[in-house]
């Protein structure tokens, strides 16, 4: 929004209306992070004298989950639920090969289509632990995959995915899954990949 609506009466309630809307997209941790940044915007921009008013006096920053219980891993129910979900081959494709590789989320984003031995249901790697991954994963390459042999295995129309955006995807397609409506995240599924092991 331009700086000068920041400096009227409405503005007030029409950032309190975004930060709910936000803070329900992204969650209580990076709604207040968001907050506090522009928090330190406005005191700043007050300082110049550019704005009469604080916008963001009234809101407050939201309560926080402990970490441990917002970051639980899905049980085996759970993660049914998920592979059920209508999603597109590039999302399924990835929650399979990250719940059933063990691989941080960081890594199997950066995996290459030219690494994979998809016969040998591995990743093709020197010096480190291979990823090696299951049926749901194995049916799942070939089609993703299907007329491509090099680049980034996980594309955007702008390259390779990123964690955020994929973080994002995962998040609003579980929401309808989650009794509180906020939608799960990767890291959830990492780890119950992780704990089946």
């Amino acid at each position: 929004m331009p700086l000068a609506l920041l400096d009227t009466p409405q503005a007030a309630v029409r950032l309190a209306a975004a930060f709910a809307a936000r803070s329900a997209a992204v969650g209580a941790r990076t709604a207040n992070r968001e907050l506090s940044i522009l928090a330190g915007a406005v005191g700043w921009w007050r300082q110049q004298g550019w704005l009469s008013v604080d916008p963001v006096a009234g809101l407050r920053r939201l309560p926080v989950e402990r970490r441990a219980e917002s970051e639980a891993r899905l049980d085996a129910e759970q993660v049914r639920a998920v592979f059920a979900l209508p999603a597109p081959l590039r999302e399924q494709t990835l929650w399979h090969l990250l719940y059933e590789t063990g691989g941080t989320i960081e890594r199997v984003l950066a995996l290459d289509i030219d690494a994979l031995d998809l016969p040998g249901r591995r990743v093709r790697e020197h010096g480190v632990r291979g990823l090696s991954w299951g049926d749901g994963s194995a049916a799942l390459l070939p089609l993703y995959t299907l007329g491509r042999v090099a680049g980034p295995l996980f594309v955007t129309g702008r390259g390779r995915l990123s964690y955020r955006r994929a973080a994002e995807v995962f998040t609003a397609a579980t929401r309808p899954l989650d009794p509180r409506g906020r939608g799960w995240t990767l890291r959830r599924l990492a780890a119950a990949g992780r704990a089946g092991e």
